[in-house]
């Protein structure tokens, strides 16, 4: 009787498992999801008209749709990913001049070169017969007139920079997709754990010092900054600014140093994951004190001088902080943070979506022409170059204020197209057509900001 042989299983598929977190249910909601939030990031251009909030979107969603088409989820595939547009968009060129000079035999498949030909010729008609139409119709001539980009000078030279932004994004995403990179064979080494003195002792120091500066904010916190200000002799100003930077710094540097301490810390025994969660969960929530702190300092300082969108910019960031450190502090209490990366990038795009949705120059606009009822103070220069966001709120200013604050939204505003759609500038052309913004004010009051 033949011995039995064991029977060897059939390799997977290729491409069923080259890549973790690229194939399988898990890896594929997790690209749809990072596809979603790259459409709702760009979609912000078309509902909110501050050029400042749009770039940003525009920043997050180069991340966000690199990781959708690349899949990393390791820290180190995940900043890998967030480099990856510009670099891929270089290699794209080289990958696209081979494409068009690829010549295939009839049957073979169609070559790129074929395809910009198609493309060329199909412009050419529609150009040819688009005349002719235009000069035959009236009405159709209007129509072709909102379709086709503007042909000034500067339209062109407008024209071409966004085709080539767009079209080197494209590119490189096209690259990607046809050569995506292996973001999950990006995985550091098994630290080695550290001697439990070599971190125990500066943790231990560092949560001191946190503690006593919590103390001193607690001070601050129940006797009020005037109690600050009288001690310390110091201006809103100097108290607030002088501070608040300071205390952005640190909390950025304690997530350094919780990543760096949770990876080299010793976790082999019962005593010691007791000791990690002790010291580093202390440090964690320690600094949502510190991260309380620099808000309470931009709050006094907004309160004290108005709004700016730099305030609210680096107040949406602290408050994102102390997500983080939230999340940081559940990961120390599970010891594990194989999730946290995703969370890191996810609510970083949630904070900006969130910003988009409070609608950030008009909540700033809101929040000075409420201050100025209040006390008569305004920094009109310094609203007037708000975008048209900001219109629904400015109207509700006294005259000359009003036409100060609008003239110069109003003499800006763009004429949108079909290609240029902003919701918007399309309520501030309402709002501005139902009252007047242009009169003989010449000099308009208000007072500047640093």
């Amino acid at each position: 009787m033949p011995p039995a042989t064991a029977t060897t299983p059939a390799p997977p598929t290729a491409g069923a498992t080259d890549r973790p977190g690229a194939t399988g249910a898990p890896g594929r909601a997790v690209q749809v999801t990072w596809a979603v939030a790259t459409i709702a990031l760009v979609a912000v251009g078309t509902v909110r008209a501050a050029g400042w909030l749009f770039a940003l979107c525009l920043v997050a969603a180069a991340v966000t749709g690199t990781l959708a088409v690349t899949g990393g989820r390791s820290p180190l595939g995940m900043l890998v990913a967030a480099t990856l547009p510009p670099a891929a968009t270089v290699r794209a060129l080289s990958w696209a001049v081979r494409g068009l000079r690829d010549t295939r035999p009839a049957g073979a498949g169609i070559g790129v070169g074929r395809i910009l030909k198609s493309l060329a010729i199909s412009a050419g008609l529609l150009t040819l017969f688009g005349l002719l139409f235009s000069s035959a119709d009236a009405v159709f001539a209007d129509l072709l007139t909102g379709l086709l980009p503007d042909i000034s000078p500067d339209g062109v030279v407008g024209w071409l920079l966004r085709l080539a932004l767009i079209g080197g994004g494209l590119l490189g995403a096209a690259y990607l997709v046809s050569r995506p990179p292996d973001l999950e064979g990006l995985r550091p080494g098994p630290a080695r754990p550290a001697h439990r003195l070599e971190w125990t002792l500066p943790l231990v120091l560092l949560d001191t010092l946190f503690a006593a500066f919590v103390l001193v904010q607690l001070t601050v916190f129940f006797g009020g900054a005037g109690h600050v200000l009288r001690t310390a002799g110091l201006t809103y100003a100097e108290y607030a600014r002088g501070g608040f930077w300071q205390l952005l710094a640190v909390t950025a540097l304690t997530l350094l140093v919780i990543a760096v301490a949770a990876r080299r810390a010793p976790k082999t025994t019962r005593a010691d994951r007791l000791l990690v969660r002790a010291l580093l969960g202390t440090l964690a929530a320690l600094s949502l004190v510190v991260v309380a702190s620099a808000l309470y300092r931009m709050q006094v300082y907004a309160d004290a001088y108005g709004a700016t969108r730099l305030r609210l910019f680096v107040t949406t960031v602290e408050l994102w902080l102390g997500l983080l450190f939230v999340l940081v502090g559940v990961a120390v209490v599970r010891l594990r943070a194989a999730w946290l990366p995703r969370l890191v990038v996810g609510t970083a795009v949630l904070a900006l979506l969130g910003l988009a949705l409070v609608n950030p120059d008009r909540l700033i606009a809101e929040r000075n022409v409420d201050r100025y009822l209040e006390t008569g103070r305004l920094d009109v220069s310094y609203l007037s170059g708000l975008s048209a966001d900001a219109v629904p709120a400015l109207t509700r200013l006294p005259e000359p204020m009003r036409v100060c604050a609008l003239g110069q939204i109003a003499a800006e505003l763009p004429r949108d197209g079909l290609w240029g759609t902003n919701l918007g500038r399309e309520r501030a052309r309402r709002d501005l057509a139902a009252i007047p913004t242009t009169t003989g004010v010449t000099d308009c009051p208000g007072t500047r900001r640093w």
